[in-house]
């Protein structure tokens, strides 16, 4: 039995939109990436992004088990001298909740080149709007 590799024109990309409102940022973050990688479907490949997009609406109202909103802490380098930053979860989550969620689903997905072009097919919004409603988005249950 050959191995079936799908070609580029056959990779066919579906778009999801899932609610973030009151589930935890880990486990959503995991599902995300999960979709994003492509490991839902049959045709699997690890070293083909056969994934699908993503839109993450509600990103405000994300929860974050523990004491996670004081204890867990970002940090970033600028690339100047001196340059390094820091900023807690709840400040974070309070001044711009989209990077909260795509900072967790980066961390899921492969250090690579591979790994970037899954993370440009996820979209995170702060309210319950999103502009894409024109590719008729499925809605995702995560529970």
């Amino acid at each position: 039995m050959p191995t079936v590799i799908p070609k580029e024109s056959e990779i066919e990309r579906r778009w999801f939109v899932v609610d973030a409102q009151g589930q935890v940022l880990g486990r959503l973050a995991s599902r995300v990436a999960s979709i994003l990688r492509g490991k839902h479907k049959p045709t699997f490949t690890p070293h083909l992004d056969l994934g699908d997009h993503v839109v993450v609406i509600n990103a405000e109202k994300i929860h974050l088990t523990g004491r996670k909103l004081t204890d867990k802490v970002y940090r970033w380098h600028t690339g100047y001298i001196g340059g390094l930053r820091e900023v807690s979860a709840g400040r974070l989550l309070r001044s711009h909740p989209e990077r909260v969620i795509e900072w967790a689903v980066e961390g899921m997905l492969p250090k690579n080149r591979l790994g970037r072009a899954m993370a440009k097919k996820l979209r995170v919004y702060r309210g319950g709007d999103h502009p894409h409603a024109a590719q008729q988005p499925t809605v995702l249950e995560t529970k």
